[in-house]
């Protein structure tokens, strides 16, 4: 969590906090050759001319490798959902174009000039490779498979699935006369995941230290318009010792560095939205991970946080050695994520505060998120499901609200007798409190009444907070007029100026009216002038906060502050007056008379041993 969304979250309920006590008393698709389309395809094992080194290619590798010589030929598969390109260079992925998700900047000028245009790319080609394979020869030399030239089983450049179909290929690494890499890759027509085999076959005499790592350093690209607020929710973590363990490499730019020993279940490398999973299909035989990240800062306030991660595998100079994984790059879904086995929904992140997150990702994960999902099965705008998505969490938090409402309301009927109590003892603080919570006592009033409901909403507040800021499906969804993306905040137009403490230097239209419903809400039910300050301070500083929200949030809380005013109306004009009446038989003591009685208990034992 972000040092403004932390901001947000203390301020508020520092906010909520006083504000009841004050009532209380004082205490594209590619332009290539037309596709060929591809029924379910396994590429023939027959490959064109092998490379192998020679003396003069091998100086900076030793007897073993050569060193890349060329261009690249590059290899793309496109299926339903991704366009696919590999590159001989290291026989690996070079970039990875989802076809359902759109850069921030599509339709604009922007810099990506390729056929693939708008859409989101997802591979940090520049900054290393994906499945490069790490190891020292016998010659001690370190390889890097990246600076191979690898040869493919493939015999064209253009591939499309769809569908059931699928596609299998090998990309290899021939050195000396039978000593081979092979990379193995299978795709699908209609997945974002695929299937990766590393083969070494004839290896052991040639990799020492008797270890070798399957390598991703790309990372994964930053795709939004707002870095420094992808990178809040950029990350790498594992899944170690039965749990995820999260990697989130500093604001200040130092770097980062955890290294798991024993079985790992999986790694992950994610920005706000994407992320690429690598899932060992025998997680035994992993001796551990190494993860590594860091922070970036740019002269325009920028952020970008770049990771990578490695599998330390084990080599026992075999023969003839196979590694699996299951690989995903794609959104970070829910909806996907379930269906796959390993906890990858973990990945989601939901949000947390002050250590709540066991209890806010199950309301998040079971309550609403489910329910959001099933009203966009019916509608299919998402203002609109934010809209009836207020109404039902309003009418679900109802029994909350009235509790609170009806305390508020209670409190606001003894304000005279308090009055009074405060004008008679007010030199006397103790004994103010204590004719005070006697006062309450008598009409069976409990202060903390108004407070204790709002409390209880927190883990649903936080919650909303997770799904709303994180959930890809809001992602460049419109609604109407300016608000084109719920994802972002809706801007109407920009400061010259940051706002200090703050940071903002936008206006958000939702935050204003936002922060006027919460304004009329608070003159609705604050009546003491002694309080009126609150009536204005807590609306501006609302206002403030969250004009760098999503927009789907903050109008989320401009509907439900709209609700609220109505259910207030009614409460101060149609609801029967109420008519205290004291308790009758023996009355409880609360926790705060408690805490005084003691107080003063103390004050009075102090007073005694100071005569003596």
């Amino acid at each position: 969590m972000d040092r403004q969304t932390t901001l947000a979250f203390v301020l508020i309920f520092i906010i909520i906090t006083a504000w009841l006590f004050m009532n209380t008393p004082e205490a594209p698709p590619p332009d290539q050759k037309k596709p060929v389309p591809a029924k379910t395809e396994t590429a023939k094992q027959e490959a064109p001319k092998v490379v192998t080194a020679t003396t003069a290619e091998t100086a900076d590798l030793g007897k073993h490798f050569g060193k890349f010589t060329g261009s690249p030929e590059i290899i793309t598969i496109e299926n339903d959902l991704a366009v696919i390109e590999f590159s001989s260079k290291g026989g690996k992925l070079n970039k990875v174009f989802l076809k359902k998700y759109d850069n921030w900047s599509a339709g604009k000028n922007v810099k990506d000039t390729s056929v693939y245009g708008k859409n989101v790319q997802l591979i940090n080609t520049y900054r290393g490779g994906a499945f490069d394979v790490f190891f020292v020869t016998t010659d001690g030399k370190k390889i890097n498979t990246g600076d191979l030239k690898f040869n493919s089983t493939l015999n064209k450049s253009y591939y499309r699935l769809s569908g059931g179909d699928s596609l299998s290929f090998t990309y290899y690494y021939k050195s000396g006369d039978s000593a081979f890499i092979k990379k193995n890759f299978t795709y699908f027509g209609d997945k974002y995941d695929s299937k990766f085999d590393l083969e070494l076959v004839n290896f052991g005499k040639i990799i020492s230290n008797n270890a070798y790592d399957l390598v991703w350093d790309s990372g994964i690209r930053f795709v939004e318009a707002n870095s420094a607020d992808e990178a809040t929710y950029s990350n790498a973590s594992v899944h170690y010792g039965d749990e995820q363990v999260i990697i989130d490499a500093p604001a200040s730019g130092e770097k980062i560095e955890s290294d798991f020993n024993g079985r790992v279940d999986w790694l992950t490398i994610r920005n706000k939205y994407f992320a690429a999973i690598l899932v060992p299909q025998n997680p035994d035989k992993i001796e551990g991970a190494f993860v590594k990240g860091n922070a970036h800062h740019y002269k325009d306030g920028g952020i970008k946080e770049f990771y990578s991660g490695r599998f330390k595998l084990p080599f026992r100079e075999q023969e003839y050695l196979k590694t699996s994984f299951f690989v995903y790059v794609g959104p970070v879904s829910y909806d996907i994520l379930k269906n796959y086995p390993g906890d990858l929904t973990q990945i989601v992140d939901f949000g947390s505060f002050f250590g709540l997150k066991s209890i806010v990702r199950p309301i998040a994960e079971y309550v609403l998120l489910p329910l959001f999902e099933f009203l966009h099965s019916l509608i299919l705008n998402y203002g609109l499901v934010i809209i009836v998505f207020s109404l039902i969490i309003k009418v679900l938090l109802n029994p909350l609200t009235k509790k609170s409402m009806d305390s508020m309301r209670k409190m606001q009927v003894l304000t005279p007798q308090i009055t009074e109590i405060k004008e008679k003892f007010k030199d006397d603080p103790a004994k103010m409190n204590k004719e005070t919570m006697k006062l309450y006592s008598t009409y069976g009033i409990n202060p903390m009444g108004g407070c204790l409901p709002l409390i209880l909403q927190m883990p649903i507040f936080v919650a909303l907070w997770g799904v709303f800021q994180t959930a890809i499906e809001l992602r460049q969804q419109p609604f109407i007029w300016w608000i084109t993306d719920l994802s972002r905040p809706d801007v109407l137009f920009h400061l010259p100026f940051k706002i200090p403490l703050f940071g903002v230097d936008q206006v958000s239209g939702l935050a204003l009216l936002m922060g006027i419903t919460t304004f009329v809400q608070q003159k609705m039910s604050i009546k003491d002038p002694q309080q009126m300050a609150m009536v204005y301070v807590m609306p501006i500083m609302l206002t403030i906060l969250f004009m760098s929200f999503p927009s789907g949030l903050n109008l989320y809380y401009f509907l439900f502050n709209v609700l609220s005013i109505g259910q207030q109306y009614y409460l101060n004009h149609y609801a029967k007056p109420l008519e205290l009446q004291p308790v009758k038989g023996p009355k409880k003591t609360g926790f705060m008379q408690r805490m005084m009685e003691a107080a003063e208990q103390k004050a009075k034992d102090q007073q005694k041993a100071k005569r003596k």
